[in-house]
This record gives structure tokens, sequence and C-alpha cells, in this order.
């Protein structure tokens, strides 16, 4: 009897030992599960809000010129250094309606910031509507839109286009001391560069009566065009007793040259020729003595495109023109600058 009770008490107090580990084990299963929730709360969180990166679809208008190029290397590499951006780039090879398509891309896949060098400046209204109903802020680069769609984007990076058409007109009319012929090589019909390079140019030449364009027809902002437009003018009537060229960017002014070397004239001499960019080799061209005047165009964007970009996504205003800082180089002062072109 006494051994059958040591049996039930020691088969009870298993029993017992039993039940309390296995109420420790739940408790201790539950405090764990408690303790994480907050963890995996903020790491859901922390996927929802992102990995911190800022999203800019950049729709970039083509290839046409070595300053195009610089300004794609300066977004592009601007880009690549900073690894809190995220840059989806697209390359419209000219075409407006390649640049809606890219931009509605961007739409969809809800980037934070549109930014954009609009081929020309009309025909964005109802892509830009689309942006701004989608709450995705956009930026224009180095080339506006229509004034009445102000309102569709939030700020403008790049230069003062009247201003730099106004500085060609004086630096031409300083070269030819107030009189003679000259030509105009425009760029792309319907660009913001283009319309407002030919507008400064033509205020300013108002104050020399004595300088006549008598030839004005668009390059494209294209060197091999600028060539084969340069070549039909020093043909035609109106070529015939010109004394300077000026073109809308380098490489038109450039193309101008290899045309008229090849119609037996000296440019830069012969004929004074005034251009707007500042590539490598337009001042090299100028310490050849074969242009005489750059006014340059700041490509190099990249950094103020991405913190414009950085300042909105963190709510901040930014201004409504962002200018880039800009010279005008002539002689000496073009080829004391040409070692440190970095494009």
């Amino acid at each position: 009897m006494v051994q059958r009770k040591r049996i039930m008490g020691a088969l009870v107090t298993a029993s017992v030992i039993m039940t309390l580990v296995a109420g420790c084990g739940a408790k201790t299963t539950e405090t764990t599960a408690a303790s994480t929730a907050p963890q995996a709360t903020k790491a859901a969180e922390a996927a929802k809000a992102g990995d911190g990166k800022i999203t800019v679809g950049f729709s970039q208008i083509g290839a046409e010129s070595g300053w195009r190029g610089a300004e794609t290397q300066s977004i592009q590499d601007t880009a690549k250094a900073d690894p809190t951006i995220d840059l989806k780039f697209s390359d419209a090879q000219q075409k407006q309606e390649n640049q809606i398509k890219a931009i509605r891309s961007f739409i969809a896949q809800k980037v934070d910031v549109i930014a954009m060098a609009p081929v020309v400046e009309t025909g964005w209204e109802a892509v830009l509507k689309e942006a701004k109903d989608a709450k995705i802020p956009v930026i224009l680069v180095d080339r506006g839109i229509d004034k009445k769609n102000e309102d569709l984007y939030t700020s403008f990076i790049g230069s003062d286009f009247i201003v730099e058409g106004q500085n060609a007109a004086k630096a031409m009319a300083q070269h030819l001391g107030d009189k003679g012929n000259i030509v105009e090589l425009e760029g792309t019909v319907g660009a913001s560069a283009a319309t407002d390079r030919k507008k400064g140019f033509d205020d300013e030449m108002k104050n020399h009566p004595n300088i006549k364009i008598v030839k004005s027809q668009s390059g494209d902002f294209n060197r091999a065009t600028g060539k084969q437009v340069m070549e039909a003018i020093l043909k035609s009537p109106e070529g015939k007793d010109i004394q300077g060229v000026y073109a809308h960017n380098d490489d038109m002014a450039l193309g101008a040259i290899q045309a008229i070397e090849e119609a037996g004239k000296k440019p830069g001499t012969d004929v004074k020729i005034v251009s707007i960019d500042g590539i490598k080799e337009a001042f090299e061209a100028v310490k050849a003595g074969k242009l005489n005047t750059v006014v340059e165009c700041n490509p190099l964007l990249g950094p103020q495109l991405f913190q414009a970009a950085k300042d909105l996504k963190a709510g901040k205003q930014v201004p409504k023109w962002i200018k880039s800082n800009e010279d005008v180089f002539t002689g000496q002062k073009a080829i004391d600058a040409l070692p440190n072109r970095k494009y």
C-alpha cells in the first residue's frame, strides 16, 4: 500500500511538472511574438516607404550635338555617383512623340519626379496635365515650353536664351565694326532655345542698323545640317557677300566653318563667326583662329537637377527658374579657358 502511494505521488508530481513546463513554453512563445511584432510593423512600414531612393524619370531630346552629349553625361554621372538617386533615362531621338510616350511611362511607374528637355515648346499640355493629376512634379531642363502652360511644370533649370542671343549680337557687332552682311543659322524650329536666341539677337541688332541679316535658316542644331545649309547659302545670291555667321549652337558653327573653308574663304578672318554653347571643339576653333566668339550655355546641369528633385521630395519649394552660371569667351580668354573645358 505504501509503495502504491509512493508511485501515485510520483505520477502526480510528474504531471504537475509537465504542466508547468508546458505553461512556461507557451508563455515564452507569446512573449517572443509580442516583442517582435513592433519590429515586423517597422519593417513593413519601411518596405512601404521604399529604400530611401528618389526615382527620377528623365526624357532627353537625343544626341544632336556635343553639348547635348555633355548634358546627358552630367545627368547620368551625377545619378550614378549618388546612391539615393534611381534614374530612369529615355532618349527621344529628336521626336516629340517619343518624349510623350516616355513621360506616360514614367507616370505609370509612379516616379517621384519627371524631368525633360523638351524638343519643342508646344504640344505638351495633355501629357503634363496627366503628370499633374498624378501629383508628380515636372522639371524642365535647358529648354522651356509655351508660357501659357507654366502652371504644368514646377521648375525650369537652364540658361537665359534671350540674353545669350543679345550677347552674341554684341560680339558680332564688335567683330564687324558695326557694319556688314551676316547669315543666321537657327536651331530646331519651335525649340525654345532657337526662338529665344533669335529674339535676343534680333532685338540687340536694332541697335546696329548697318548690320543686315541677309539669310536666316534652320540647321536643326546639327553639325552636318549646319554644313549643308551653309554650303547652300554660299552658293546663293545672298551668300556672295557676307562678312559674318551667327550660329545658334557650336555644332552648326563648326559645320559652317567646314563649308566656308571648302568655298575657299577663311573662317574667322574673311567671315567672322559667333556661336553659342561652349563645347571644347569650339574653344579649339577659337584658338585656331577659325571662330571668333563663343557665348557659353552650361550643359552640366546634373547636380542642379537632382538637388531640385531632392528638395521637392522633401516637401521644399524650389525656384520657378534655376539659372545656370555662364560667360562669353573671345580670343585669349577662350584660349586660357580651353584646358579646363569638361565637354
